[in-house]
Protein backbone atom coordinates (compact mmCIF):
# COMPACT_ATOMS: atom_id res chain seq x y z
CA UNK A 1 0.00 0.00 0.00
CA UNK A 2 1.57 3.73 -0.72
CA UNK A 3 2.17 5.74 1.65
CA UNK A 4 1.38 9.75 0.79
CA UNK A 5 4.00 12.27 1.21
CA UNK A 6 1.26 14.49 2.92
CA UNK A 7 0.87 11.71 5.26
CA UNK A 8 4.55 12.02 6.37
CA UNK A 9 4.32 15.31 6.47
CA UNK A 10 1.80 15.17 9.02
CA UNK A 11 3.11 12.24 10.83
CA UNK A 12 6.49 14.61 10.73
CA UNK A 13 4.44 17.49 12.16
CA UNK A 14 2.82 15.18 15.03
CA UNK A 15 5.58 13.61 15.93
CA UNK A 16 7.52 16.92 16.47
CA UNK A 17 4.93 18.36 18.04
CA UNK A 18 4.83 15.36 20.47
CA UNK A 19 8.37 15.69 21.33
CA UNK A 20 8.44 19.49 21.97
CA UNK A 21 5.27 19.04 24.35
CA UNK A 22 7.33 16.69 25.89
CA UNK A 23 10.23 18.58 26.23
CA UNK A 24 8.60 21.62 27.82
CA UNK A 25 6.45 19.52 30.09
CA UNK A 26 9.46 17.73 31.63
CA UNK A 27 12.73 19.35 31.02
CA UNK A 28 10.96 22.87 30.66
CA UNK A 29 9.32 22.62 33.98
CA UNK A 30 12.49 21.33 35.96
CA UNK A 31 14.48 24.20 34.28
CA UNK A 32 11.54 26.78 35.41
CA UNK A 33 11.34 25.64 39.11
CA UNK A 34 14.63 25.73 39.61
CA UNK A 35 15.13 29.22 38.25
CA UNK A 36 12.03 30.35 40.53
CA UNK A 37 13.57 29.21 43.61
CA UNK A 38 17.79 30.35 42.54
CA UNK A 39 15.79 33.81 42.11
CA UNK A 40 13.68 33.49 45.66
CA UNK A 41 16.86 32.11 47.32
CA UNK A 42 18.83 35.87 45.99
CA UNK A 43 16.55 37.80 47.27
CA UNK A 44 16.03 36.32 50.48
CA UNK A 45 19.69 35.94 51.02
CA UNK A 46 19.36 39.99 49.99
CA UNK A 47 17.02 40.39 52.64
CA UNK A 48 19.22 38.49 54.94
CA UNK A 49 21.96 40.55 54.57
CA UNK A 50 20.28 43.42 55.71
CA UNK A 51 18.64 42.09 58.60
CA UNK A 52 21.88 40.78 59.92
CA UNK A 53 23.63 44.25 59.34
CA UNK A 54 21.24 46.18 61.62
CA UNK A 55 21.37 43.10 64.52
CA UNK A 56 25.40 43.61 63.97
CA UNK A 57 24.59 47.08 64.65
CA UNK A 58 22.25 47.04 67.17
CA UNK A 59 23.77 44.36 69.38
CA UNK A 60 26.72 47.06 69.85
CA UNK A 61 24.78 49.35 71.10
CA UNK A 62 22.64 47.45 73.34
CA UNK A 63 24.40 43.90 73.75
CA UNK A 64 21.02 41.92 72.97
CA UNK A 65 18.77 41.04 69.71
CA UNK A 66 16.46 43.67 68.15
CA UNK A 67 13.73 41.23 68.38
CA UNK A 68 11.16 43.99 67.30
CA UNK A 69 12.49 44.61 63.76
CA UNK A 70 12.66 41.27 63.45
CA UNK A 71 8.68 40.66 64.37
CA UNK A 72 7.72 43.43 61.96
CA UNK A 73 9.02 40.85 58.87
CA UNK A 74 6.88 38.09 60.77
CA UNK A 75 4.25 38.13 57.70
CA UNK A 76 6.91 37.95 54.99
CA UNK A 77 9.20 35.57 56.18
CA UNK A 78 10.16 32.79 59.14
CA UNK A 79 12.83 34.16 61.06
CA UNK A 80 14.63 32.41 62.97
CA UNK A 81 18.52 33.35 64.66
CA UNK A 82 20.29 30.63 65.90
CA UNK A 83 23.20 30.77 68.22
CA UNK A 84 27.21 29.23 67.58
CA UNK A 85 25.76 26.07 69.61
CA UNK A 86 23.07 25.96 66.56
CA UNK A 87 20.19 26.24 68.87
CA UNK A 88 17.36 28.72 68.25
CA UNK A 89 17.32 31.74 70.10
CA UNK A 90 14.89 33.74 68.41
CA UNK A 91 11.31 32.36 66.30
CA UNK A 92 9.22 35.33 65.14
CA UNK A 93 6.61 32.47 65.19
CA UNK A 94 7.49 31.32 68.70
CA UNK A 95 7.84 27.77 67.81
CA UNK A 96 11.40 26.20 67.92
CA UNK A 97 12.74 28.76 70.41
CA UNK A 98 15.19 26.62 72.34
CA UNK A 99 15.28 23.69 69.80
CA UNK A 100 18.75 22.71 68.64
CA UNK A 101 19.14 22.12 64.78
CA UNK A 102 21.23 19.23 64.28
CA UNK A 103 23.42 18.95 61.48
CA UNK A 104 23.04 22.76 60.89
CA UNK A 105 26.71 23.67 58.97
CA UNK A 106 26.75 26.89 57.35
CA UNK A 107 30.56 25.88 55.69
CA UNK A 108 29.74 22.28 54.67
CA UNK A 109 28.93 23.98 50.94
CA UNK A 110 29.16 27.04 48.50
CA UNK A 111 25.98 27.25 48.59
CA UNK A 112 24.32 30.69 50.84
CA UNK A 113 20.87 28.49 50.39
CA UNK A 114 19.58 25.37 51.32
CA UNK A 115 16.10 23.51 49.97
CA UNK A 116 14.12 21.61 51.80
CA UNK A 117 12.61 21.16 55.30
CA UNK A 118 15.94 23.09 57.08
CA UNK A 119 17.68 19.99 58.55
CA UNK A 120 14.08 18.56 59.89
CA UNK A 121 12.46 21.28 61.52
CA UNK A 122 9.85 21.99 58.34
CA UNK A 123 7.52 19.64 57.28
CA UNK A 124 7.04 21.51 54.09
CA UNK A 125 9.71 22.23 51.25
CA UNK A 126 11.61 25.61 52.18
CA UNK A 127 14.01 27.93 51.23
CA UNK A 128 16.37 28.67 53.11
CA UNK A 129 19.15 31.17 53.75
CA UNK A 130 21.96 32.25 56.07
CA UNK A 131 23.52 35.20 57.26
CA UNK A 132 25.90 35.51 60.52
CA UNK A 133 25.80 37.76 63.29
CA UNK A 134 28.86 39.28 64.21
CA UNK A 135 29.74 41.86 66.80
CA UNK A 136 33.34 43.09 67.71
CA UNK A 137 34.91 40.79 65.34
CA UNK A 138 32.43 37.81 67.04
CA UNK A 139 30.71 35.55 65.38
CA UNK A 140 27.30 35.59 67.65
CA UNK A 141 25.05 33.35 65.75
CA UNK A 142 23.27 33.21 62.23
CA UNK A 143 20.52 34.67 60.95
CA UNK A 144 18.08 32.90 59.08
CA UNK A 145 15.25 33.78 56.86
CA UNK A 146 12.71 30.87 55.71
CA UNK A 147 9.87 30.82 52.63
CA UNK A 148 7.52 27.79 51.22
CA UNK A 149 9.20 26.81 47.64
CA UNK A 150 5.38 26.82 46.55
CA UNK A 151 5.79 30.93 46.33
CA UNK A 152 8.31 30.26 43.99
CA UNK A 153 6.74 26.83 42.02
CA UNK A 154 3.63 29.52 41.20
CA UNK A 155 6.48 31.55 39.83
CA UNK A 156 7.50 28.96 37.85
CA UNK A 157 3.93 27.58 37.06
CA UNK A 158 3.16 30.98 35.94
CA UNK A 159 6.00 30.80 33.36
CA UNK A 160 5.03 27.29 32.52
CA UNK A 161 1.65 28.82 31.54
CA UNK A 162 3.22 31.58 29.34
CA UNK A 163 5.78 28.46 28.07
CA UNK A 164 2.33 26.71 27.25
CA UNK A 165 0.77 29.93 24.94
CA UNK A 166 3.89 30.13 23.28
CA UNK A 167 4.43 26.97 22.25
CA UNK A 168 0.67 26.90 21.14
CA UNK A 169 1.63 29.74 19.11
CA UNK A 170 4.58 28.33 17.57
CA UNK A 171 2.38 25.03 16.48
CA UNK A 172 -0.11 27.10 15.31
CA UNK A 173 2.23 28.81 12.73
CA UNK A 174 3.96 25.61 12.08
CA UNK A 175 0.68 23.82 11.23
CA UNK A 176 0.17 27.66 8.81
CA UNK A 177 4.04 26.45 7.29
CA UNK A 178 2.48 22.98 6.71
CA UNK A 179 -0.69 23.81 5.22
CA UNK A 180 1.33 26.29 2.76
CA UNK A 181 3.12 23.37 2.06
CA UNK A 182 0.36 21.34 1.30
CA UNK A 183 -1.40 23.53 -1.16
CA UNK A 184 1.91 24.90 -2.61
CA UNK A 185 3.78 21.42 -2.88
CA UNK A 186 1.99 18.57 -1.96
CA UNK A 187 -1.30 19.27 -4.24
CA UNK A 188 0.78 20.38 -7.14
CA UNK A 189 3.04 16.99 -6.95
CA UNK A 190 0.13 14.97 -6.11
CA UNK A 191 -1.43 16.67 -9.24
CA UNK A 192 1.85 16.09 -11.12
CA UNK A 193 2.03 12.36 -10.07
CA UNK A 194 -1.98 11.80 -11.43
CA UNK A 195 -0.50 13.12 -15.06
CA UNK A 196 2.32 10.65 -14.69
CA UNK A 197 0.06 8.15 -14.25
CA UNK A 198 -2.72 8.88 -16.95
CA UNK A 199 0.58 9.44 -19.49
CA UNK A 200 2.12 5.73 -18.76
CA UNK A 201 -1.87 4.20 -18.93
CA UNK A 202 -1.59 6.22 -22.66
CA UNK A 203 -4.35 8.71 -21.80
CA UNK A 204 -1.87 11.69 -23.82
CA UNK A 205 -4.92 13.90 -23.77
CA UNK A 206 -4.98 14.39 -20.09
CA UNK A 207 -3.56 17.97 -18.55
CA UNK A 208 -1.88 18.31 -15.42
CA UNK A 209 -3.44 21.59 -13.85
CA UNK A 210 -1.20 23.10 -11.68
CA UNK A 211 -0.81 26.81 -11.92
CA UNK A 212 3.06 27.50 -9.90
CA UNK A 213 5.31 29.83 -11.21
CA UNK A 214 8.29 27.74 -9.78
CA UNK A 215 10.37 24.65 -10.07
CA UNK A 216 7.37 22.89 -9.97
CA UNK A 217 4.82 24.22 -12.58
CA UNK A 218 7.81 24.47 -15.16
CA UNK A 219 7.86 20.20 -14.31
CA UNK A 220 4.13 20.59 -14.91
CA UNK A 221 4.48 22.28 -18.02
CA UNK A 222 7.19 20.34 -19.35
CA UNK A 223 4.93 16.70 -18.60
CA UNK A 224 1.90 18.76 -20.42
CA UNK A 225 4.19 19.60 -23.55
CA UNK A 226 5.71 16.20 -23.12
CA UNK A 227 2.49 14.69 -23.86
CA UNK A 228 1.11 17.64 -26.21
CA UNK A 229 4.31 16.12 -28.79
CA UNK A 230 3.93 12.19 -27.33
CA UNK A 231 0.15 13.01 -29.10
CA UNK A 232 0.89 14.90 -32.05
CA UNK A 233 3.86 11.96 -32.64
CA UNK A 234 1.44 9.48 -32.19
CA UNK A 235 -1.43 11.29 -34.51
CA UNK A 236 1.69 11.19 -36.62
CA UNK A 237 2.45 8.03 -36.69
CA UNK A 238 -0.98 7.07 -37.53
CA UNK A 239 -1.26 8.83 -40.24
CA UNK A 240 2.17 7.87 -41.60
CA UNK A 241 0.73 4.15 -41.05
CA UNK A 242 -2.02 4.94 -43.34
CA UNK A 243 -0.07 7.00 -45.55
CA UNK A 244 1.71 4.20 -46.24
CA UNK A 245 -0.13 1.84 -46.37
CA UNK A 246 -2.29 3.48 -49.06
CA UNK A 247 0.98 4.05 -50.94
CA UNK A 248 1.74 0.43 -51.07
CA UNK A 249 -1.28 -1.06 -51.54
CA UNK A 250 -2.03 0.57 -54.73
CA UNK A 251 0.77 -0.80 -56.96
CA UNK A 252 0.79 -4.19 -55.53
CA UNK A 253 -3.44 -4.31 -56.07
CA UNK A 254 -1.81 -3.33 -59.63
CA UNK A 255 0.91 -6.23 -59.47
CA UNK A 256 -1.04 -8.85 -57.73
CA UNK A 257 -4.04 -7.81 -60.56
CA UNK A 258 -2.23 -8.71 -63.30
CA UNK A 259 -0.58 -11.83 -62.10
CA UNK A 260 -3.41 -13.43 -61.47
CA UNK A 261 -4.88 -12.24 -64.65
CA UNK A 262 -1.91 -13.81 -66.45
CA UNK A 263 -2.11 -16.72 -64.31
CA UNK A 264 -5.59 -17.02 -65.06
CA UNK A 265 -5.02 -16.41 -68.66
CA UNK A 266 -7.22 -13.53 -69.00
CA UNK A 267 -4.28 -12.02 -70.75
CA UNK A 268 -3.20 -13.70 -73.57
CA UNK A 269 0.81 -14.50 -73.99
CA UNK A 270 1.47 -12.16 -77.37
CA UNK A 271 -0.49 -9.67 -74.30
CA UNK A 272 2.01 -10.20 -71.65
CA UNK A 273 5.17 -7.98 -72.40
CA UNK A 274 3.04 -4.79 -71.98
CA UNK A 275 1.72 -5.68 -68.91
CA UNK A 276 4.86 -6.74 -67.69
CA UNK A 277 6.22 -3.47 -67.96
CA UNK A 278 3.43 -2.56 -66.14
CA UNK A 279 4.51 -4.35 -63.55
CA UNK A 280 8.06 -3.27 -63.72
CA UNK A 281 7.01 0.07 -63.36
CA UNK A 282 5.01 -0.37 -60.50
CA UNK A 283 7.92 -2.35 -58.36
CA UNK A 284 10.46 0.43 -59.60
CA UNK A 285 7.54 2.81 -57.86
CA UNK A 286 7.69 0.36 -54.46
CA UNK A 287 11.58 0.42 -54.51
CA UNK A 288 11.36 4.64 -54.55
CA UNK A 289 8.83 4.42 -51.75
CA UNK A 290 10.82 2.22 -50.22
CA UNK A 291 14.59 3.94 -50.63
CA UNK A 292 12.76 7.48 -49.44
CA UNK A 293 11.64 6.33 -46.51
CA UNK A 294 15.06 4.67 -45.66
CA UNK A 295 16.42 8.02 -46.64
CA UNK A 296 14.01 9.84 -44.23
CA UNK A 297 14.44 7.38 -41.58
CA UNK A 298 18.34 7.93 -41.25
CA UNK A 299 17.81 11.79 -41.41
CA UNK A 300 15.71 11.55 -38.55
CA UNK A 301 18.72 9.34 -36.80
CA UNK A 302 21.66 10.83 -37.16
CA UNK A 303 20.89 14.77 -38.36
CA UNK A 304 24.52 15.27 -37.38
CA UNK A 305 25.98 12.63 -38.71
CA UNK A 306 27.12 15.11 -42.05
CA UNK A 307 29.83 14.13 -43.85
CA UNK A 308 30.81 17.56 -44.52
CA UNK A 309 33.59 18.56 -47.51
CA UNK A 310 34.46 21.34 -49.79
CA UNK A 311 33.06 20.70 -53.51
CA UNK A 312 32.06 22.74 -56.36
CA UNK A 313 28.51 23.51 -56.33
CA UNK A 314 28.45 24.83 -59.61
CA UNK A 315 29.46 21.11 -60.90
CA UNK A 316 27.28 19.36 -58.40
CA UNK A 317 24.41 21.18 -60.24
CA UNK A 318 25.58 21.05 -63.79
CA UNK A 319 25.49 16.74 -62.63
CA UNK A 320 22.07 16.58 -61.26
CA UNK A 321 20.83 18.88 -64.20
CA UNK A 322 22.65 16.04 -66.77
CA UNK A 323 20.65 13.12 -64.81
CA UNK A 324 17.41 14.35 -66.25
CA UNK A 325 18.44 15.01 -69.95
CA UNK A 326 15.82 11.83 -71.16
CA UNK A 327 13.29 13.25 -69.66
CA UNK A 328 13.85 16.86 -70.59
CA UNK A 329 14.38 15.94 -73.81
CA UNK A 330 10.82 14.15 -74.08
CA UNK A 331 8.65 17.18 -73.42
CA UNK A 332 10.94 19.95 -74.55
CA UNK A 333 11.86 21.52 -71.27
CA UNK A 334 15.54 23.35 -70.90
CA UNK A 335 17.56 24.75 -68.01
CA UNK A 336 18.35 28.19 -67.58
CA UNK A 337 21.87 27.83 -65.14
CA UNK A 338 22.59 31.13 -63.92
CA UNK A 339 25.63 30.92 -61.59
CA UNK A 340 27.47 33.97 -60.05
CA UNK A 341 31.22 32.40 -60.49
CA UNK A 342 32.78 29.92 -63.12
CA UNK A 343 33.55 28.30 -59.52
CA UNK A 344 31.55 28.07 -56.05
CA UNK A 345 33.43 25.90 -53.28
CA UNK A 346 30.97 25.15 -50.48
CA UNK A 347 30.94 23.18 -47.52
CA UNK A 348 28.37 20.76 -46.75
CA UNK A 349 27.66 16.74 -47.41
CA UNK A 350 27.84 16.35 -51.04
CA UNK A 351 25.57 12.98 -50.96
CA UNK A 352 23.23 14.93 -49.13
CA UNK A 353 23.21 17.60 -50.92
CA UNK A 354 22.98 15.95 -54.42
CA UNK A 355 19.67 14.08 -53.22
CA UNK A 356 17.96 17.29 -52.48
CA UNK A 357 19.05 19.24 -55.24
CA UNK A 358 17.73 16.35 -57.71
CA UNK A 359 14.30 16.39 -55.68
CA UNK A 360 13.89 20.59 -56.06
CA UNK A 361 14.50 19.35 -59.69
CA UNK A 362 12.30 16.11 -60.35
CA UNK A 363 9.87 18.38 -58.83
CA UNK A 364 9.95 21.45 -60.68
CA UNK A 365 10.14 19.20 -63.84
CA UNK A 366 6.63 17.53 -62.57
CA UNK A 367 5.20 20.61 -62.48
CA UNK A 368 6.12 22.36 -65.78
CA UNK A 369 4.73 22.97 -68.88
CA UNK A 370 6.28 20.97 -71.73
CA UNK A 371 8.76 23.33 -73.43
CA UNK A 372 9.14 25.17 -70.23
CA UNK A 373 11.96 26.80 -69.05
CA UNK A 374 13.85 25.62 -65.14
CA UNK A 375 15.71 28.45 -63.76
CA UNK A 376 18.64 27.57 -61.21
CA UNK A 377 20.66 30.53 -59.71
CA UNK A 378 24.05 30.24 -57.51
CA UNK A 379 24.44 33.59 -55.66
CA UNK A 380 27.08 34.45 -53.28
CA UNK A 381 25.94 36.52 -50.67
CA UNK A 382 28.40 37.17 -47.73
CA UNK A 383 29.78 34.11 -46.28
CA UNK A 384 27.31 31.67 -47.83
CA UNK A 385 25.47 31.03 -51.00
CA UNK A 386 21.87 31.28 -51.80
CA UNK A 387 20.51 28.04 -54.13
CA UNK A 388 17.05 28.97 -55.83
CA UNK A 389 15.00 26.39 -58.42
CA UNK A 390 12.84 28.01 -60.33
CA UNK A 391 10.17 26.65 -62.36
CA UNK A 392 7.37 28.52 -64.22
CA UNK A 393 4.90 25.77 -64.06
CA UNK A 394 1.06 24.98 -62.73
CA UNK A 395 2.07 27.07 -58.94
CA UNK A 396 1.12 25.92 -56.11
CA UNK A 397 -2.37 27.39 -54.38
CA UNK A 398 -1.87 29.07 -51.20
CA UNK A 399 -3.35 27.23 -48.65
CA UNK A 400 -1.56 24.36 -49.98
CA UNK A 401 1.85 25.97 -49.41
CA UNK A 402 2.23 24.92 -45.70
CA UNK A 403 1.33 21.54 -46.30
CA UNK A 404 3.70 20.46 -48.98
CA UNK A 405 6.41 19.52 -46.39
CA UNK A 406 4.12 17.20 -45.36
CA UNK A 407 5.53 13.62 -45.53
CA UNK A 408 3.08 11.56 -48.30
CA UNK A 409 1.20 14.89 -48.88
CA UNK A 410 0.22 15.32 -52.85
CA UNK A 411 -1.44 18.38 -54.34
CA UNK A 412 -4.52 17.76 -55.93
CA UNK A 413 -2.38 18.88 -59.22
CA UNK A 414 0.50 16.31 -58.26
CA UNK A 415 -2.18 13.52 -58.08
CA UNK A 416 -3.29 14.12 -61.46
CA UNK A 417 0.25 14.59 -63.43
CA UNK A 418 2.59 12.11 -61.04
CA UNK A 419 1.32 8.37 -60.48
CA UNK A 420 4.73 7.67 -59.07
CA UNK A 421 5.54 10.32 -56.59
CA UNK A 422 5.87 9.35 -53.11
CA UNK A 423 5.27 12.33 -51.64
CA UNK A 424 8.42 12.13 -49.54
CA UNK A 425 10.86 14.35 -52.02
CA UNK A 426 10.19 17.77 -50.30
CA UNK A 427 10.00 15.99 -47.07
CA UNK A 428 13.67 14.55 -47.63
CA UNK A 429 14.66 17.97 -48.74
CA UNK A 430 13.58 19.91 -46.13
CA UNK A 431 15.39 17.43 -43.52
CA UNK A 432 18.82 17.35 -45.62
CA UNK A 433 18.46 21.11 -45.53
CA UNK A 434 17.86 21.35 -42.30
CA UNK A 435 20.47 19.06 -40.94
CA UNK A 436 23.27 21.87 -42.39
CA UNK A 437 21.59 23.90 -39.95
CA UNK A 438 19.66 26.16 -42.63
CA UNK A 439 15.88 26.57 -43.62
CA UNK A 440 14.47 26.48 -47.05
CA UNK A 441 11.77 28.60 -48.48
CA UNK A 442 9.52 28.27 -51.01
CA UNK A 443 7.38 30.79 -53.05
CA UNK A 444 4.52 30.27 -55.80
CA UNK A 445 1.93 31.77 -58.10
CA UNK A 446 -0.53 29.33 -59.56
CA UNK A 447 -0.09 29.64 -62.87
CA UNK A 448 3.79 31.12 -63.07
CA UNK A 449 5.29 28.81 -61.02
CA UNK A 450 7.01 27.54 -58.31
CA UNK A 451 10.52 28.77 -56.86
CA UNK A 452 12.32 27.05 -53.56
CA UNK A 453 15.76 29.19 -52.09
CA UNK A 454 17.96 28.03 -49.21
CA UNK A 455 21.54 28.24 -48.65
CA UNK A 456 24.54 27.08 -48.10
CA UNK A 457 27.99 27.86 -46.72
CA UNK A 458 31.08 28.65 -48.58
CA UNK A 459 34.35 26.74 -47.98
CA UNK A 460 36.13 28.47 -45.17
CA UNK A 461 33.16 30.49 -43.71
CA UNK A 462 33.10 28.37 -40.65
CA UNK A 463 36.54 28.70 -39.92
Amino acid sequence: MKTRLSLKFLLVYLVFALCTFAFLAFTGERLFRSSARRSAAEELYREALALSALQNEYYRNHRQLDSASLDEKASSYRIMVLNTANTVIYDNQRQMEGVLIDGFNPAESNQYYRIGGFYGSFSEVCISVFSPISAEYSLLGYLTLHQSAATADSRANAFMGQAYVIYAVIILFSLMILLAIYFWVLRPIRAITTGAGEYAAGHLQHRIQVKNHDEIGYLANSLNEMARQLQNTDETQKNFIANVSHDFRSPLTSIRGYLQAMVDGVIPPDSQEKYLQIIIGETERLTNLTQSMLSLNSLDEARLGLELSDFDLVKTVRSVCETFEGVCARRGITFELVFGAPEIMVQADLGRINQALHNLVDNAIKFSYDEGVIRIRLQELGDKVSVSVKDFGIGIEKEELGKIWTRFYKSDASRGKDKKGTGLGLSITREIIAAHGETIDVASTPGSGTEFIFRLPLSGSKE
